[in-house]
C-alpha cells in the first residue's frame, strides 16, 4: 500500500523554483523539478510540467533510467512502482504533464489540451534532463492516456532520427487508451465528424457524460481500495470531459489506427477482461472498468515494432494498482520482458 502525503496537501501545486530540484509531496526519497513551458497555447495562462525523481539513499547503481507518464485524471503517486524499478537497476523519473497533478495552476482546466502533440515539449525536456543527469538509456512507460501520448510522441521522434537516436530503448504500456470505448456508434464516421466539429468550434464545451466513481471506489482507501492519493488531483469520479480535449484524443486514436513507427520494442500489459459498471462491486476489483481490453489488444499491433501483449488475470485498469496476486504477476511479466530487453540486439540504443 502506498502512502502519499499529497492526500492532505493543498489542491493547487505550490510555486517552486524552476530548474532546481525541490522536496516532493511523496517524502524525503522524492524530489520534483518544475518545468516552465511558456504561455499555454490553449489560453490558460502559463503552462508548467513537473518532473519527479526517486532518489533513495540505498539505491543500487543504476544501469538504465525510466520515464513514467500518467493517464487522465491521474498523476504520479505509485511509490511501489518506483521502488520496484529502482531495485531492478533503474533511475526512476515520472512526469506530471501540464495541467495535471503537481502541474495544475489556479484557473486552469485539469488535463485540458486541444492537441496531444503539445505534450512533446515537456516530454522532450524531461528526456533531455534524464539523459544529462544519468547518461543512461531510457525506458518509457505510459498508463492509459499516457500510453497514447507516449506512443504518438515516439512516432513523431522519427522525424528527428527516431527514439533510439534519443537514447530510448523500449516502451512499456499499461492499459493504453487506443480507441473510444462504448457502443460502436460512438466511433462511426458520423459521430467522429460531429465530435471533431464540436471540439474545434466549442473546445471548452463540457460533455454530459455523468459522474461514475466505480474505478475510483475500487482504488482509494476511503472507499473500497487500498491506495492513498490526492483526491484533488485524482478525484473518484474523474475530471469533466471537454469537447476540445476529446477531439484531440480521437485524432490521436485515428493516428494509431493508421499505424505508427515507435522505433523500439514494446510491452503492453492489460487486464484479461472488461466490465463496465455504474456502481462499485467486487467485480470491479478483477477487471478493467475503464477501457475495452479487446480494443487494446486490437490496436496494440499498430505500434510498428516488436510488441508483446500480456493479459493479466484479475487486473484492474492500472495493472500495477491491482490486488496483490495480479499485481505480482504484472511485475513478474515486466521483469521478464526487461531481462529480454537488456540482452536483445533489437533494443540496443
Amino acid at each position: 500500500m502506498t502512502s502519499d502525503t499529497s492526500s492532505t496537501a493543498a489542491s493547487s501545486a505550490p510555486t517552486q523554483a524552476t530548474g532546481a530540484w525541490q522536496p516532493d509531496v511523496l517524502g524525503p526519497d522524492y524530489q520534483q523539478r518544475t518545468l516552465p513551458l511558456g504561455p499555454d497555447p490553449d489560453g490558460e495562462g502559463d503552462a508548467f510540467a513537473t518532473l519527479v525523481r526517486y532518489t533513495p539513499g540505498d539505491q543500487p547503481v543504476a544501469t538504465s533510467a525510466v520515464l513514467f507518464v500518467h493517464g487522465f485524471t491521474d498523476y504520479f503517486f505509485q511509490e511501489h512502482l518506483s521502488e520496484h524499478l529502482a531495485a531492478q537497476g533503474f533511475a526512476f523519473y515520472a512526469l506530471d504533464l501540464r495541467k495535471c497533478g503537481r502541474s495544475t495552476r489556479e484557473g486552469q482546466t485539469p488535463h485540458f489540451v486541444t492537441d496531444l502533440a503539445l505534450y512533446d515539449v515537456e516530454l522532450n525536456r524531461s528526456l533531455r534532463i534524464i539523459r544529462e543527469e544519468t547518461g543512461l538509456p531510457v525506458l518509457v512507460m505510459g498508463h492509459s492516456t499516457g500510453g497514447l501520448v507516449t506512443s504518438l510522441w515516439l512516432n513523431r521522434l522519427q522525424a528527428t532520427g527516431g527514439a533510439r537516436a534519443q537514447g530510448i530503448t523500449g516502451l512499456v504500456l499499461n492499459s493504453p487508451w487506443f480507441d473510444l470505448q462504448g457502443p460502436s456508434y460512438y466511433r462511426n464516421p458520423l459521430s467522429t465528424a460531429l465530435l471533431q466539429g464540436i471540439g474545434r468550434l466549442s473546445a471548452m464545451a463540457q460533455l454530459p457524460l455523468g459522474k461514475i466513481s466505480t474505478y475510483g471506489d475500487s482504488l482509494h482507501r476511503t472507499a473500497s481500495g487500498e491506495w492513498d492519493y490526492n483526491l484533488d488531483w485524482k478525484p473518484l469520479t474523474g475530471f469533466p470531459i471537454h469537447a476540445g480535449w476529446l477531439r484531440a484524443i480521437r485524432r490521436g486514436h485515428l493516428r494509431v489506427h493508421r499505424g505508427l513507427d515507435i522505433g523500439v520494442p514494446a510491452l503492453v500489459l492489460r487486464s484479461k477482461l472488461t466490465r463496465f459498471m455504474s456502481k462499485y462491486g467486487p467485480a470491479a476489483d478483477v477487471a478493467d472498468v475503464v477501457l475495452d481490453v479487446k480494443q487494446i489488444q486490437r490496436w496494440s499491433g499498430c505500434l510498428g515494432e516488436r510488441t508483446n501483449i500480456v493479459p493479466i488475470e484479475g487486473a484492474r485498469h492500472d495493472v500495477f494498482l491491482s490486488s496483490e496476486k495480479p499485481r505480482t504477476q504484472a511485475f513478474k511479466e515486466l521483469d521478464s520482458w526487461l531481462e529480454w530487453l537488456a540482452t536483445s540486439p533489437e533494443a540496443g540504443a
